[in-house]
């Protein structure tokens, strides 16, 4: 038995002295393994005579549990001071000044679209909002779109079916008011509207709003004084030029296109106006008569004036950037140059 004993001992130092989990674990293999000493003293048991044999098993299986549970304990303790040790080398001195993080902004378009209803809220304007997915007769056929205009081709509009589309412009809201509700309306109505049209200035989802006013004395007159307010307004320069020229729209009669002050060259003729000194910026004109007989309004009581723009182009204007693509990048330099 003082073999055992020896073996006891010696066992139980070698695991106490395991300074890691390698060392241990060769502990365990030496003694507890295969060919490990307390297995070969069980290999051993059958040279001993028979009445000493139960005494000798049993002296060597309770070595054998002591020095199991006595690596366990050992590699347990090992486990926390590895983990001790780490969390030692990972701590944080919550007492440092933190490294910074700037703040998250809103895109482009989303300033430029609340800057758009804040200066429209305070003369009385709504906003109203309406459905992307629309019916052929709210996106063309109500507003006085012939079945054989360009607008209605398929490499221009995103159709699901014949009689359904993505809306090509939030027009189709302002005829949803006009037939749920009665003069006078003002209303704006911006969103997301769908065209089949990439390029450095397009992209196939961009951002419209488009105003509308009907009441018994709207005027062009009036129409004229508030895109100068806006515009003026919106980009912040009282001396900015404003122009309309004569074009056509099947919704409205007469139309224009509003142009401003190329506010890249302010007017000497750059590269971004080709050279005019002038930038489209809106379109705008007199409600049509009948697209307001087809809301069922009175047009010989009721006059009413319309305009859209591009929220894209003209938060590229306000802000500089050359690519309507640089918009949806989601480079976060470039939204973090704009603050305001």
């Amino acid at each position: 038995m003082s073999s055992l004993d020896e073996l006891e001992q010696a066992a139980l130092q070698e695991v106490s002295g395991a300074a890691d989990a390698a060392a241990l674990d060769s502990v365990r293999v030496r003694n507890l393994g295969k060919k490990g000493l307390l297995t070969q003293q069980l290999k051993q048991l059958g040279k001993l005579p028979a009445e000493e044999r139960p005494a000798a098993g049993q002296e060597i299986n309770r070595i054998k549990q002591l020095v199991q549970e006595a690596i366990k304990t050992h590699g347990e303790a090992l486990q926390f001071a590895a983990l001790d040790t780490q969390l030692a080398g990972e701590k944080i001195d919550v007492t440092l000044p933190g490294r910074g993080q700037s703040k998250g902004g809103l895109h482009p378009v989303t300033r430029t679209m609340l800057r758009i209803e804040q200066l429209f809220l305070p003369l009385g304007f709504t906003v109203e909002e309406g459905p992307e997915i629309e019916d052929d007769h709210h996106n063309f056929g109500a507003l006085n779109i012939p079945d054989h205009h360009p607008a209605r081709a398929m490499h221009d509009t995103f159709y699901f079916d014949a009689q359904t589309l993505l809306r090509t412009h939030t027009s189709p809201v302002q005829v949803r008011v006009m037939e749920e509700r009665e003069p006078p309306l003002r209303i704006i109505a911006p969103g997301r509207v769908y065209r089949c049209d990439s390029d450095l200035t397009h992209t196939p989802m961009f951002h419209q709003v488009e105003g509308l006013l009907v009441d018994e004395h709207a005027s062009f007159a009036s129409l004229k004084g508030l895109i100068d307010e806006f515009l003026r307004a919106f980009f912040e320069q009282e001396d900015l030029a404003v122009r309309f020229r004569p074009s056509y729209f099947p919704f409205t009669e007469p139309s224009a296109e509003v142009d401003i002050t190329c506010p890249f060259c302010r007017g000497d003729g750059c590269q971004t106006c080709s050279g005019t000194g002038w930038m489209e910026i809106l379109g705008a004109g007199m409600v049509d008569p009948r697209v307001l007989e087809n809301c069922e309004i009175d047009p010989k009581v009721y006059s009413g004036f319309a305009f859209g723009l591009g929220i894209d182009r003209v938060a590229m204007i306000r802000y500089g950037i050359p690519n309507i693509r640089m918009l949806f990048d989601n480079d976060v330099r470039l939204l973090g140059q704009v603050s305001v």
